[in-house]
């Protein structure tokens, strides 16, 4: 939109002494092209920063949408005589000439709402220059043959810039836009203004002189790098976590690929070694690429859909459909295009496009390591897995070392008890809230190693085989989390006596321990303390309360020096009382100096995760724990009393090599890839 400059009118024109009177029509033609002044509460304020009346310059937001010269009478300067272009021109040479259909009233009506002509004196010709150059350009132009076709306008008498003009400069103040039009107008013109005597000249900024590069194209230490320390740098650039909406991800990495031919080749290595989908869009953007230049799908170890969301794209669901960018069959063309696949890492959102093909042409990868179905309960996905598994090339032994069918509620037993005995290499296994057998567990090969196990919320497990099963098996020896989390209002895993078995038994590799739901009471404190000298995260039963914890956080109250340098201070990060409800929460003592687990010597303990109820009751305290050094926290159906270590030399950013790229205490989902975690995964970890 271009704005309108205000002009300035100069003052009527007075007589001077011994002038004579003008004729008649003189003095009309002069009163009417004279501006006409109006009162300024009859002009009105437009978007403009000056206010408007009809007889200013009219803008197509004031008067109306059909140009101004449409208000004034078609007339043109009188050319009969030609010489009268290279005289000095007065406005008496000026002759109006108005249509034949058009009376004189109305004529002096058009003429009095007509603005000034504004016409400069001629100069004195300078020597050597023709007469012809001191008179206007406008008139000028008039007398060569093309005419004015409004005089009247004060269009004529400035120059209004054209949008693209970088001379109004817009300043934010405090949320308004401040301009400074003479001043910036004037600095952004390199030759000024075209009214000035003197050209303004702009200084001119001496180009920032460029370093010249001492080393030889592709001859610099970064580039001369081995390849494996070279793609291990460039590694730290790669956002796991994708920004919100469809902002590019590693745009640093997108620069950096046209750095240098050594620099492309690695940086290449690292954009595809591991590939996040967050929408459909950028699904079909890699199987285009991988399909053009194949050599590229040979890098990708990781194809990731933990962040992917069907509705972050900002399409509807019937434009996703018509799309067609993310089907069974693109699923399944672009596996073909990936045969150095290690880590397959799917969702809930994507279980439809996951049929008995796609799910064949993973199993049978040889180079597949990982497997996540988090949360695929959908009619499809149970079809396909089920026809998988009844397929008669199924294969005998798999190469899968980490799998989870993290609540894939409708999954039949059938289907974990067909593949867990052709795993022999099984390392993670996160079967949590499936219907996950006795027979089932049994069937897990001797031949495995398992690090990570999640049984929690298995209903159809029974105590006696998850006891026997991690008495006896030789797989879980080296077990480093263990997650037996059991609802108490719907099930109960552990009985009084399975704990007691449990607790005698567990190896002393383990660092995450959760038996929340179970039977443990007092009794069993005995059979914990040795676990909280190596275990960090612990899940502790329905029938305790918060006092008894005390002798578990604090050292004994010790008449002998010898006794209290013989005590192990305990290694518990994490503490799960969510079963505890405030009923067993003496919160009177809670910062009692007997009986508190809130002071330093609880250290390194940071979080306690207490139920609904508590966490609500804590809100009402929250200023009384900040004071104490702690803070009242929640996320999703969680909440939790987090020490506050801002203050705290050494503080611990709790990422640990069991966690697998998490950082966050009380993991309740096993992660199969090392990743920061985030998206579905995120959720399913430490927010339910």
């Amino acid at each position: 939109m271009a704005v309108s400059t205000p002009v300035a009118v100069p003052a009527p024109r007075q007589r001077a002494p011994g002038e004579k009177q003008m004729p008649l029509r003189e003095e009309t033609l002069r009163k009417n092209t004279e501006p006409t002044f109006t009162a300024d509460r009859e002009e009105r304020t437009s978007f403009a920063s000056v206010k408007e009346d009809r007889s200013a310059v009219a803008q197509s937001f004031l008067d109306s949408r059909i140009s101004s010269y449409a208000a004034f009478p078609d007339d043109a300067i009188d050319e009969s005589d030609s010489d009268r272009a290279t005289s000095p021109i007065s406005p008496t040479d000026i002759s109006l000439s108005s249509s034949p259909t058009t009376t004189d009233d109305d004529n002096e009506s058009a003429s009095a709402s007509a603005a000034q002509v504004i016409i400069s004196p001629p100069a004195s010709a300078a020597p050597g220059v023709p007469a012809d150059s001191q008179v206007p350009s406008q008139l000028k132009a008039s007398a060569l043959g093309a005419p004015l076709t409004n005089p009247a306008s004060t269009l004529h008498s400035f120059v209004c810039p054209c949008d693209g003009f970088r001379g109004w400069k817009e300043i934010p103040v405090r949320g308004k836009m401040a301009s400074r039009s003479f001043s910036d107008l004037r600095q952004f013109s390199n030759k000024g203004f075209t009214w000035e005597p003197t050209p303004f000249k702009a200084p001119v900024q001496p180009p920032k002189p460029v370093k010249p590069s001492t080393f030889p194209a592709g001859e610099a230490p970064l580039e001369r790098l081995p390849t494996e320390l070279l793609g291990a740098i460039i590694d730290q650039m790669v956002a796991d976590i994708p920004p919100n909406g469809l902002q590019p991800r590693n745009i640093d990495l997108m620069a950096l690929l046209l750095t240098s031919r050594a620099l492309h080749s690695a940086t290449l290595a690292t954009l595809y070694k591991q590939v996040t989908i967050p929408h459909s869009t950028v699904f079909r953007k890699l199987l285009h690429h991988i399909k053009e230049y194949p050599a590229l799908g040979t890098i990708v170890r990781r194809l990731d859909f933990s962040h992917f969301n069907p509705t972050g794209s900002g399409v509807t669901a019937r434009q996703r459909a018509e799309t067609q960018n993310l089907t069974q069959q693109t699923m399944l063309e672009c596996l073909e295009l990936l045969p150095n696949l290690r880590e397959f890492l799917a969702q809930e959102h994507i279980d439809e496009e996951l049929s008995v093909d796609v799910l064949r042409k993973l199993f049978n990868n040889p180079q597949l390591r990982a497997l996540d179905f988090c949360a695929a309960s959908s009619a499809i996905f149970r079809t396909s897995m089920m026809t998988f598994v009844r397929s008669p090339d199924l294969p005998e032994l798999m190469p899968i070392t980490r799998l989870s069918f993290h609540e894939c509620t409708i999954l039949p037993s059938v289907v974990l008890e067909t593949l867990l005995p052709r795993l022999p290499n099984l390392t993670h296994l996160d079967v949590a809230r499936t219907r996950m057998s006795d027979k089932a567990l049994a069937a897990i090969p001797e031949t495995a190693r398992l690090t990570h196990l999640n049984l929690s919320r298995c209903q159809s497990l029974s105590g006696d085989a998850v006891v026997d099963f991690l008495t006896t098996h030789p797989s879980v020896k080296e077990l480093l989390y263990l997650n037996l989390y059991m609802d108490a209002k719907s099930a109960e895993l552990l009985a009084e006596t399975h704990v007691t078995s449990l607790l005698s038994i567990l190896p002393s590799t383990l660092k995450s321990l959760n038996l929340k739901g179970s039977a443990m009471n007092s009794t069993h404190l005995s059979l914990l303390e040795p676990l909280t000298k190596h275990v960090e995260e612990l899940g502790l039963g329905r029938n305790l309360n918060y006092t008894s914890l005390v002798p578990l956080l604090k050292p004994p109250p010790a008449t002998k020096p010898d006794e209290l340098a013989r005590w192990v201070p305990h290694a518990l990060r994490y503490i799960d009382i969510s079963d505890f409800g405030p009923e067993r929460i003496d919160f009177s003592a809670l910062f009692g100096k007997a009986t508190t687990a809130l002071d330093e010597l609880s250290m390194p303990l940071e979080v306690i995760e207490v139920c609904q109820r508590v966490y609500d009751r804590f809100l009402d305290r929250e200023r009384t724990f900040k004071a104490a050094g702690w803070v009242v926290k929640e996320a999703g159906r969680r909440g939790w009393l987090v020490r506050d270590l801002s203050k705290v030399d050494g503080g611990d950013d709790g990422a640990r090599g069991w966690k697998m790229g998490a950082t966050y205490w009380g993991m309740r989902k096993v992660p199969v890839a090392r990743a920061e975690v985030g998206g579905m995964y995120g959720l399913y970890m430490f927010k339910r």
